[in-house]
């Protein structure tokens, strides 16, 4: 079995036979569920940027270990944050395994950067753990590649996709997205940590209707599947 945690805004914190967080911003984040020194990884999934997700990361390595899986570009950027002291592993959109752990890098429509500079491309990431398939869309819109992303690596068992508007999809095209990527189950995600991106999970389980189990997730909530 794996189970999947939401830790609030787009922190997922995935269990199965390896530890692995998804964009770990705990530090700071209304909705965080943990902190930084209360869990254990093996991997740290970062998919752009931004500091509401690049979060905790390097803290969380540096005590843990835990390896930081990015973008080429945003890889070198938190080595460079961390002078070194983490050990990053750079990619590209594609597929690759790392210590026994299926990851596939995906585009994502979104910016990705400090806030000043640009850094690399945003990204989402399809994660292969123990027979079961994952997909953490990151920030983006709905476009419609993401069939290809069923066709190339499902069957999805869960999809992770953000609601919020303004910055990423809102119900509607999360709903869209949902048709396209015909997962088993779907999380919503990126919503109501600030008022631009306010939006009602209730709203997205009645565009998606019955074809899709929606699962929404309080943080600190897992799944299990």
């Amino acid at each position: 079995m794996v189970k999947v945690r939401f830790l609030g805004h787009a922190a997922f914190y995935i269990e199965g036979s390896k530890k692995i967080l998804i964009d770990p911003f705990l530090s700071g984040n209304p909705q965080g569920a943990a902190k930084p020194d209360e869990l254990e990884a093996d991997l740290i999934l970062v998919t752009h940027a931004h500091g509401d997700h690049i979060g905790d990361s390097i803290e969380i390595a540096k005590r843990t270990g835990a390896k930081i899986v990015a973008m080429y570009d945003v890889a070198n950027y938190i080595s460079g944050q961390a002078n070194g002291q983490v050990e990053t592993i750079g990619m590209n959109y594609g597929p690759t395994e790392i210590d026994g752990v299926g990851i596939v890098q995906v585009p994502a429509w979104h910016s990705s950067s400090d806030g000043v500079h640009s850094i690399g491309n945003a990204s989402g990431f399809i994660v292969k753990l123990d027979g079961k398939t994952i997909y953490h869309a990151g920030d983006t819109f709905v476009f419609s590649d993401m069939a290809l992303f069923n066709e190339l690596y499902g069957p999805i068992d869960v999809a992770l996709l953000p609601i919020g508007g303004h910055f990423t999809m809102g119900p509607r095209e999360a709903a869209k997205a949902v048709e396209l990527l015909k997962p088993k189950k779907v999380v919503p995600m990126h919503y109501n940590t600030w008022p631009p991106i306010s939006a009602d999970p209730e709203e997205f389980k009645r565009l998606v209707g019955d074809k899709v189990e929606v699962v929404i997730l309080k943080p600190g909530e897992e799944l299990e599947f």
